[in-house]
């Protein structure tokens, strides 16, 4: 198993400076985000950008084993707005080959309450994936659908159908049990029940509720506004999400690929302890749990 960090919680770095805190916290790997105007990222309109992360990466021991765009226009009925869309991926698939990374979270486009026409919306969603599809395994990279409010696939269910109506090895799940639990959509029972054997990729994280009762709102896709959030961000082992049974079900499962720390620094510092402390002390948590398990590292 690959225990990574995302710089999601390293926003007060470069990505040289982010790779470097995840080596001395003990991870093994780093899962970077892929946009422009944040210094621990590679910027999409910087063509040397992947070439250079590439270099740090190696010079720092830490590989990059998945990139994090924001894109989400694939769903658009707009034919400009969705065609470029769909480039913004197929750009960020070749810098994610570039690196060496195998896999590329990916948003199921835009959705909001009050949005409409549904339908239209997911076909042109599909018809991108299936056309990302083949670029991805040309360049031998998963395209993980995350579960994520604010997309198509907020939820378990919609996630796995949509994988499944793609149909491609190249398009899997990218599994978030603390997205499913602070929208109080699917428990992790419920979430391995329709999706266990569609995932590729695992964002691990942690909360705890303000108001469990509180109704779920974002009317955002990357972030849940301070004013409208029912939960405040833990380190992992410190909230509610069960993740020692989860990870015992990823192993039950047969997954033996990549946990990333997701550390929500960058949206939420107020809620977490310095990212050095923050990823140290998941690390050594997810450690723990592994080894318990019998897993080598």
């Amino acid at each position: 198993m690959i225990i990574a960090g995302h710089t999601l919680g390293t926003p007060d770095h470069d990505l040289r400076g982010a790779l470097r805190l995840f080596r001395t916290a003990g991870l093994d790997a780093a899962e970077v985000i892929y946009q422009q105007d944040y210094a621990a990222a590679i910027a999409p309109n910087d063509e040397r950008a992947s070439a250079e992360a590439a270099e740090i990466a190696r010079d720092e021991g830490v590989p990059i084993v998945a990139l994090t765009p924001y894109t989400t226009a694939i769903n658009s009925l707009d034919d400009a707005s969705w065609s470029a869309g769909v480039d913004e991926l197929r750009a960020c698939i070749a810098a994610a080959h570039t690196v060496g990374a195998s896999r590329v979270r990916v948003y199921a486009g835009s959705w909001h309450d009050g949005d409409t026409d549904w339908d239209a919306h997911w076909s042109q969603l599909r018809k991108a994936l299936e056309v990302l599809a083949i670029d991805a395994a040309d360049a031998g990279v998963v395209l993980g659908v995350e579960n994520h409010f604010g997309t198509m696939t907020q939820t378990a269910a919609s996630t796995a159908r949509l994988v499944r109506e793609v149909a491609a090895p190249s398009v899997g799940v990218l599994y978030d049990q603390a997205n499913l639990t602070f929208t109080h959509d699917e428990d992790w029972q419920q979430a391995f029940a329709v999706q266990g054997d569609l995932i590729r990729h695992v964002h691990v994280k942690d909360l705890v509720f303000k108001d469990p009762n509180a109704p779920f709102r974002a009317s955002d896709t990357a972030r849940v506004k301070a004013e409208e959030r029912a939960v405040r961000s833990r380190v992992v082992g410190e909230g509610v999400v069960p993740w020692d049974e989860i990870i015992a079900e990823l192993v039950r499962r047969g997954y033996d690929d990549v946990l990333t720390l997701e550390y929500e620094y960058r949206w939420h510092p107020q809620d977490l302890p310095d990212p050095d402390a923050g990823f140290s002390r998941g690390a050594a948590i997810l450690r723990e749990l592994l080894s318990g398990l019998g897993v080598a590292r």
